[in-house]
């Protein structure tokens, strides 16, 4: 029976987020200061009196869920994770739990990762959309044939759980291929509002950022596996993880496929650590046998 702690992604932010941990404990309004310094703007005004919009912006929603996941898994007191997993960005959270980064390490990559995709973004206009119970093969199969047949970038992005599938590219790939995945029985297929194509190859340019980021930063053997996106397996060596957290960028997130490895071995309860419950929610849709319980 093992204890697992996962960390969510983009997403799960939302106004007001951290300003209870700021307001009664001195360690946490030590770190959020220490964050502001480090990011050279008060991420934590944004983060207690922002609107929706100004969290949405990348730039501030990464460093955010970044921060206030942390700050409440230390929070925990003396957790003792046998496995850790971040969907996306939460990855980094996930490092940080497990010794692998430092949290100013992991805050500074977060930051950077942010603004690199943003500017990402802004090169070629692109979005991405959920597909709502559609098999993942014949998801996997209409991107492959929007992509032979027009030329547009359509991946599959983020395996969330079963039925729920986020592909990414284009935007004129989206859309034809969002029109085609209901044509084949999917329930729902709709666009969603992000500011890019994550996890799809229209990423490369923050590929390369990150990457020399990620290989100038001195990672740390890790106290625990973490199961990381990119391969859906348990992941001990610290060169291996760097690899793994650049690939990332461009690559699939596999979280359908990571819960089922760490619950095939042995993983019986998930704690998830940030804000919001989405990824509680996902994992019982996964598999409804484990304990789920969350720390915000």
């Amino acid at each position: 029976m093992k204890h697992a702690f996962v960390f969510p992604g983009q997403g799960s932010q939302f106004p007001g987020m951290g300003k209870e941990h700021y307001e009664n404990s001195a360690f946490a309004k030590k770190i959020f200061e220490q964050a502001n310094e480090l990011l050279s703007f008060r991420i934590s005004d944004i983060m207690f009196n922002g609107t929706e919009d100004e969290l949405r912006q990348t730039n501030v929603t990464q460093p955010a869920v970044f921060l206030h996941s942390v700050i409440a898994y230390r929070g925990i007191g003396h957790a003792k994770p046998d496995m850790v997993a971040g969907h996306s960005l939460g990855e980094f959270s996930a490092l940080v739990a497990n010794g692998t980064l430092t949290f100013e390490d992991a805050l500074k990559l977060v930051s950077l990762r942010a603004i690199a995709m943003q500017k990402a973004c802004d090169i070629q206009p692109s979005t991405m959309a959920a597909v709502l119970a559609l098999a993942d093969e014949k998801v996997e199969e209409v991107c492959r044939q929007v992509q032979e047949e027009t030329g547009e970038i359509v991946v599959p992005a983020n395996y969330n759980c079963p039925g729920q599938l986020v592909i990414s590219g284009s935007v004129k790939g989206i859309d034809i291929a969002c029109e085609r995945m209901k044509a084949a029985g999917a329930k729902r297929a709709l666009v969603l509002p992000v500011g890019g194509a994550f996890h799809s190859p229209l990423m490369a340019p923050a590929k390369e950022e990150l990457k020399a980021a990620i290989e100038a930063t001195k990672f740390q053997q890790p106290s625990c596996a973490v199961y990381q996106n990119a391969v859906a397996r348990a992941v001990l060596d610290k060169d291996e993880i760097k690899h793994n957290l650049i690939e990332q960028l461009t690559g699939a997130v596999r979280w359908t496929q990571s819960v089922q490895s760490m619950i095939a071995d042995g993983a019986s309860t998930f704690t998830e650590s940030g804000p919001g419950k989405v990824l509680q929610g996902l994992i019982l849709k996964i598999d409804k046998n484990v304990s789920v319980d969350g720390v915000s």
